[in-house]
Parts: structure tokens; sequence; C-alpha cells
């Protein structure tokens, strides 16, 4: 199985261990850090779900994604998101690549993006509620690799990583104000996280909704391309 088909699992036993807890059959990251789980990679069995209800709690809830079986008696189906998965092997760099402007250059005339940390967790807080970009929790940043633009102080996009399955990086929680979409921040963003994924060794890859015409037509623009669809399940655990 390839790490990018169940990639929550290959991340909490990898690079980003340490943001979670995990056994030999399930694991989770802490809830306030982000809300997916998984089940261990191979055959589905009872067993394998009844170690990620431990882990989730009676009545506790956990995002799944990934080669999915249906949930067994006792478990809830809260809420399903269909999306498309998306690997930028073809993506151009600003800086690396001939031709283009690095980020923030006379060139390109867009804001230099600024690293984020846990300081700025309010006003990602705050920008994540206006955008609804996806799961965005209060320690979320800790993931990593999150840019900024602040246009007055103001912080008005940003982007960051999330799932880290080993040699890939995830890119996600790409926002932008409302009063500040259409001037091309959010590509210049998702570029500016891929280089730094990509300088590392990684490949830059992420999720989008089957729905969002818009945004698949831009990462594709970017050198994003589909791999495969996927299912985001939200699950309640049983009693």
């Amino acid at each position: 199985m390839h790490v990018l088909d169940n990639p929550v699992w290959h991340a909490l036993i990898g690079p980003q261990r340490a943001l979670g807890r995990t056994t030999e059959l399930a694991g989770r990251f802490d809830p306030d850090v982000a809300p997916f789980g998984a089940l261990a990679s191979g055959s589905v069995t009872d067993s394998v779900w009844e170690g990620l209800a431990q882990l989730v709690g009676p009545k506790g809830t956990v995002s799944l994604t990934g080669d999915l079986s249906d949930p067994p008696p006792g478990w809830t189906v809260i809420a399903r998101f269909d999306g498309m998965q998306m690997v930028g092997d073809d993506v151009l760099i600003p800086g690396l690549d001939v031709g283009r402007s690095p980020p923030g250059s006379a060139e390109s005339a867009l804001p230099v993006p600024v690293p984020l940390g846990p300081v700025d967790a309010p006003e990602m807080l705050a920008l994540v509620e206006v955008t609804r970009p996806g799961p965005f929790e209060r320690r979320t940043v800790e993931l990593g690799g999150y840019l900024g633009i602040r246009i007055d102080g103001q912080l008005v996009a940003m982007a960051g990583e999330r799932l880290r399955p080993p040699g890939y990086a995830e890119i996600s929680a790409v926002a932008t104000d409302p009063n500040y979409q259409r001037r091309g921040l959010a590509g210049h963003l998702v570029l500016a996280v891929a280089e730094g994924i990509l300088r590392r060794g990684d490949i830059p890859f992420l999720h989008v909704s089957t729905t969002n015409i818009g945004a698949i037509r831009l990462y594709e623009s970017l050198g994003f391309t589909i791999r495969r669809p996927v299912a985001f399940l939200l699950l309640e655990a049983p009693e």
C-alpha cells in the first residue's frame, strides 16, 4: 500500500508520532491538534476498529480518510465529505525554476510570506472562522510549516502543512480573508509552502473538495495533478 493511501496512519507512526497516540492497531492525533485518526494499514478487522474505539473513547468523534471499509455496528457516520487527493510532482517553485520569480520579489509584486507559530494561533483561528478551509484546532499550528501574509499588520491569508507521511507533506489550511481574495495570495502561499517541502526533499500533496472546482483549477495551474478520489468520514465511536 502506498503511504498516501493511508496518510494519517503513516504520519502518526512516523514523523508526527509525538502529536498523537498509536497502538499496533490504530492511531489518532491529539484532538486539539487535529481530528484525524487512522486504522493500521492492512486487513481491517473488528479488532482494529476496537483499537480505534479505545483511543477515541465512548461516543467520541474522529475523522478518517484513505482506503476505508464500512464501519462496524455501533459506529455512527456523522458526515461524509468527498474530495480529491492531488500530488505536486510537477510543481514549479519560484526561485528554483528558470523564468520564475521568488516569493515577494519585485517581479511577483506580492507580499513576502512570514512564518506563523503558536503565538499567532488566535489570529489563525479567527481567519479560519471566517473562511472555513477545513479542520483547524487550537494546536494545529504545531504541525508546522505555516506561512501567512500580513497587510497593515492584519493576517489576511495563510497556508501550512498538516499530514507528513514519510516522503510527503500535505499542504492545508489554505485560507484568504474574503476582503483580500482574487489577488493571487492563495497560489502565492501554496507555492511558498511547497518550496519549503521540496527543499527538504519531500513531495507536496493536498486534498480538495470535489465541489471546489475553482481550487482544483488553481492547484492544477500550479503543477498539482489528481492522484485519486478520497472520502473523509466523521464518525462517532460506540457508547
